[in-house]
């Protein structure tokens, strides 16, 4: 058996073509341009990449940017008055704020005054509590991208056991909550969970999310299963170079998986497509007009 490749280059692209057509459409019916700022401190390689990616994605899909590069020696002071000045800024609809930040940065201050409806990565407790209550408008961008290729490749999962393994409140804490919303029985494991492998080889749908490259084996694997690799590692490939693998061993896995998301190609594709679909919703909530529809 060999497992069905989840696309997520593929679903990425579709969402990206329903956003651009939805912000032509705002602009044309009530003057709005919804405007996306990234804050970014210091100079991780990964992450000046990764906001590189959303930078570019905003404009292609016609939406504003607003980009603050920040010091490595930032102090906590600047960081939270630059929160708090784009919290005010009407043109500015969504804030992220990237992830870690150095060391010397306490991430819970900016994320108390970071207001929750410019929370486009729905990390704030009030987002994530209105996650646990059903009423969040605002997901986070990797676990909605995730849900969204269920959606397209699975189709109900009511009734299902889902395993998540990780337990971030970037990802696996969302997860666990939208799984829960769409009725399957969801179990959270992480680095003290107790017989990991046997946990896997009950899951319909395991999601690995621990970032440690090619830890799930596929003899953790239940035949037939969908497993969503959320892990995004940098490992060396010989000769002084590198390649980027998941958390789970792909090459053994896709020979027992129903279904498989590639890495890269899989859930990381949907993640800044999702984090424009979060700042159009915003955008909308904030002038009053009705939330867009689930493109």
């Amino acid at each position: 058996m060999t497992a069905m490749l989840i696309d997520g280059k593929a679903a990425a692209a579709a969402l990206r073509t329903k956003i651009a057509a939805e912000v032509r459409r705002l602009a044309a019916a009530h003057g709005l341009s919804p405007g996306l700022a990234v804050v970014l401190v210091g100079h991780n390689p990964a992450s000046e990449a990764y906001v590189a990616s959303k930078t570019k994605m905003t404009a292609e899909v016609g939406m504003r940017s607003f980009d603050h590069r920040l010091p490595a020696t930032v102090s906590e002071a600047e960081l939270l008055a630059l929160v708090a000045r784009l919290n005010a800024d009407p043109a500015v609809h969504g804030i992220l704020v990237q992830l870690p930040l150095p060391k010397h940065l306490d991430e819970n201050p900016m994320l108390d005054i970071l207001d929750p409806a410019k929370d486009v990565d729905a990390l704030t407790p009030i987002n994530a509590g209105l996650l646990l209550s059903g009423r969040a408008h605002l997901v986070s961008c990797t676990p909605a991208g995730t849900m969204l290729l269920l959606k397209e490749y699975v189709g109900d999962i009511s009734g299902k056991e889902a395993l998540v393994i990780g337990r971030s409140l970037l990802f696996g804490k969302p997860a666990a909550q939208l799984l829960l919303a769409a009725n399957a029985t969801v179990t959270m494991a992480h680095s003290r969970s107790k017989d990991l492998p046997a946990l896997a080889r009950r899951a319909d749908i395991l999601v690995a999310a621990i970032g440690k490259p090619e830890f799930v084996k596929a003899d953790w694997i239940k035949p037939g299963a969908t497993v969503i690799d959320v892990g995004i590692n940098r490992v060396s490939a010989g000769e002084g170079k590198t390649k980027i693998v998941g958390d789970v061993d792909y090459a053994a896995a896709k020979g027992v998986a129903g279904a498989i998301t590639p890495v890269p190609g899989g859930v990381g594709a949907m993640t800044i497509v999702c984090l424009m679909h979060n700042t159009l919703i915003a955008a909308c909530a904030q002038n009053n007009l009705p939330l867009p529809t689930a493109l």
